[in-house]
Order: C-alpha cells, then sequence, then structure tokens
C-alpha cells in the first residue's frame, strides 16, 4: 500500500519511468512466452526452441537493467527521515524501492501475458494474427507460463533491493570525509576494473579473430543467430560473452581515465570542471554508458553482417532489438540525470561564486564529446572484429 501511494503522488517523469520499466517487463515477458509457444508447436524442434529461449537472456538482462536504473532514481531514496518515523528504519528504502519495482514489473507481465493470449488466439471470440508461431493447437503449461512472467519480476525486484541496500562502512575519519563528498572520494581513486576488463576485451578479441568456424566446424557443431544472421560457433560467441563483459567491467574506470586526461597538463577552468565531474560520475554512469556501447558494437555487427539485405529480420528479432536499445538507452540517460542531481549541491556552490551558466553547459558539452569521441570508435572497432569471423 505504501509503495502505491508513493505512485500516486509522483510527479510526471517518476511515473514515465515506471512505465517505461513496465513496457521493459512486458516486451520481455512476451518474448519469453513467445518462445515457449513456439516450443510447444514445433515439439520436434527441441534445439531451435532452447535457442530461441536462450537468446531471450539478453533483453531479460536489459530489462533487469533498467528497472535497476530507475530504482535507484525514485523519489523513496530520498525519504530516509520518513521513512525511519514509519518504523522501518534503514531497510525502509531498499523494501519500498523493490516493492515499486514489482509492482511495475508486475503490472507488465500481466500485460505480456494478455498480448500473448491475443495473438496466439486464447481469448475467446479473438483470432490469433500469429498463432502459427505461437502454438495455437497445442495447449500451455500453467507452471511454465506462470515461471516465464514471474522470472522478470522477482530478479528485477531482487537487483533493486540488492543496489538500494544501505552499505556498512568502517567507522574512521577517512570513511566519514568520504560520506560526506562521495563525489571527491571517486574522484582521487580510480573505480577498479579498468585492467581486469581491458583483459577481457582483449582475450574476447583474440578468440573472435581467431575462430574460423565455418571452415572448420561441422553444421551440428555451429550455433544459430537470430534474426538469421546465420550460425556461429561457439567458441565465438563466447568470445563475444567475454568481450562484452570485458567492456562492462571497463566501464568506470575508462571514464575516469577520460576525465584524468581532460584535467592532465594545467588544465583550465572549463577542462577541471569537466574533467573532475567525469571522475566523480565515473562509478555512477560508467557501467550503463559500457552497456549502451556494447550494446552499440552489437548493433553494428548485426548491421554488417545483414549488409546486403537478403537476410530481413524476423517480427520477434526486430522486437527484442527495439526493446534492448530501448532499455540500455533508458538506463543510460537515467544514470546520467541522476549523476547530475548528485552533483546539484557543487553546481549551486558554483553558481553562487559567480560561475555562469554557459560554462556549465559547456562543460557537460565537453564531457558528454569526450565520452563519445571515446566510446563510438571503440564500439566500431570491436564490432567489426565481432563481425568478422562470420564475414571472412
Amino acid at each position: 500500500m505504501l509503495s502505491l501511494r508513493v505512485a500516486r503522488g509522483s510527479a510526471v517523469t517518476v511515473l514515465l519511468r515506471r512505465l517505461l520499466v513496465a513496457a521493459a517487463s512486458a516486451g520481455t515477458g512476451f518474448l519469453l512466452l513467445s518462445a515457449l509457444g513456439y516450443a510447444m508447436g514445433h515439439p520436434g524442434h527441441s534445439a531451435a526452441s532452447a535457442t530461441r529461449l536462450a537468446w531471450c537472456v539478453v533483453p531479460f538482462a536489459a530489462a533487469v537493467q533498467v528497472s535497476v536504473a530507475v530504482s535507484r532514481t525514485e523519489p523513496s531514496g530520498r525519504l530516509h527521515a520518513g521513512l525511519a518515523a514509519a518504523g522501518l528504519g534503514r531497510t525502509g528504502v531498499p523494501v519500498l524501492g523493490a516493492a515499486t519495482t514489482a509492482l511495475s514489473c508486475g503490472l507488465g507481465s500481466v500485460i505480456a501475458l494478455l498480448v500473448f493470449l491475443r495473438l496466439r488466439g486464447g481469448l475467446a471470440g479473438l483470432d490469433g494474427t500469429a498463432s502459427g508461431a505461437l502454438g495455437q493447437d497445442r495447449p500451455l503449461p500453467v507452471a511454465g507460463v506462470l515461471t516465464l512472467l514471474a522470472a522478470v519480476p522477482l530478479l528485477a525486484t531482487a537487483a533493486s533491493a540488492a543496489s538500494l541496500w544501505p552499505r556498512r562502512t568502517a567507522p574512521t575519519a577517512a570513511a566519514s570525509a568520504d560520506a560526506d563528498d562521495p563525489g571527491t572520494r571517486s574522484a582521487v581513486t580510480a573505480p577498479a576494473g579498468l585492467s581486469w576488463g581491458a583483459a577481457l576485451t582483449a582475450i574476447g578479441l583474440v578468440i573472435e579473430v581467431s575462430t574460423d568456424d565455418l571452415r572448420h566446424s561441422t553444421a551440428a557443431d555451429l550455433l544459430p543467430l537470430p534474426g538469421g544472421l546465420g550460425q556461429v560457433a561457439p567458441a565465438v560467441l563466447a568470445g563475444w560473452v567475454l568481450t562484452a563483459a570485458g567492456m562492462v567491467l571497463a566501464g568506470p574506470g575508462l571514464v575516469h581515465a577520460c576525465g584524468r586526461l581532460l584535467a592532465l597538463h594545467r588544465p583550465g577552468v572549463l577542462r577541471l570542471l569537466a574533467g573532475r565531474a567525469l571522475q566523480e560520475e565515473s562509478r555512477r554512469t560508467g557501467r550503463p554508458l559500457a552497456v549502451l556501447c556494447a550494446v552499440a558494437s552489437g548493433a553494428l555487427a548485426a548491421i554488417e553482417l545483414n549488409g546486403t539485405g537478403s537476410r530481413p529480420f524476423g517480427p520477434l528479432t526486430g522486437f527484442a532489438a527495439a526493446l534492448i536499445a530501448v532499455c540500455t538507452v533508458t538506463a543510460a540517460v537515467t544514470a546520467v540525470i541522476e549523476a547530475g542531481r548528485t552533483r546539484e549541491h557543487s553546481t549551486a556552490a558554483l553558481v553562487q561564486l559567480g560561475a555562469p551558466a554557459g560554462l556549465l553547459r559547456a562543460a557537460a558539452a565537453l564531457r558528454c564529446a569526450v565520452v563519445l569521441a571515446v566510446a563510438f570508435p571503440l564500439a566500431a572497432v570491436i564490432a567489426q572484429l565481432a563481425a568478422s569471423p562470420l564475414t571472412a
């Protein structure tokens, strides 16, 4: 009930973010149910059914990511005093955030079920427009439907609660100073993971370019790609996974390194503001931006593989691609907006000191330009190397 009351009193932008979470949950649930319907309608194609279900992991992860990103920007994160007065204590924020996420994702799962039954022809008086691909002639297992629909709400709720759970710190003077100004600590100490992320990315790229799957693998050893993009060897798929994991792991450190490069060698006011802000935001925005970069690499690789246009994407593949793109962009934009809110006190202090608004806008533009100048070429190179095993 408390999460419902908070939702009723929320601003329009907050409600829109929650509707995006519900839409992401609905889209992912529909894809999972589509894989189940295909499996029920084609019992002799167990391998293809398992492949369809396995590829749903990517939109599933994107939906969970956007749910966590939105939960971190909820107004409940700034209601510590009121929740403590209500008797919820230090666990009130994660509990309320998790309940709100569960409510949004649960609504999305219900919408996914209704749309799936409508297209499948499972509702009385309605003809399914996609009944053949969704297995209209076979009954759906109720347990399987409920399990698939509950997967996104359960995991998104757990992830949101874990991201909002308060961390205990050592009661030292240094820790107290860091708690008073977390941005200063992140600007001084670089986030861990850059070296390990770079190593994973390099290993994945080496596996990709050194595997000649089409010449040294039989058809039985290859795994089909979604959208009719061809087949790929398991080693190449493992290389793609390692590359994506390395990019996500190295994201915060890479953003921090961009900030340090901006502030090197006697920086002026503009470069100093932009560089320090990038260093402060690296822990909060680095990982969502790295996920967006990895998704962009995958999209560029898919375009490279389908450059001739002879293999058009199917409706479910196009829908899944659009869902992943919307989720990753939403998560990245949400993280950037939330990082800007954490700098409200610093921005207000600069304005009181007489800093012109044009300087602050120029610093924000410089930050975006530097991140794009590093991320886009990196994504293009990784996409070219990722598509090389299938285009050679």
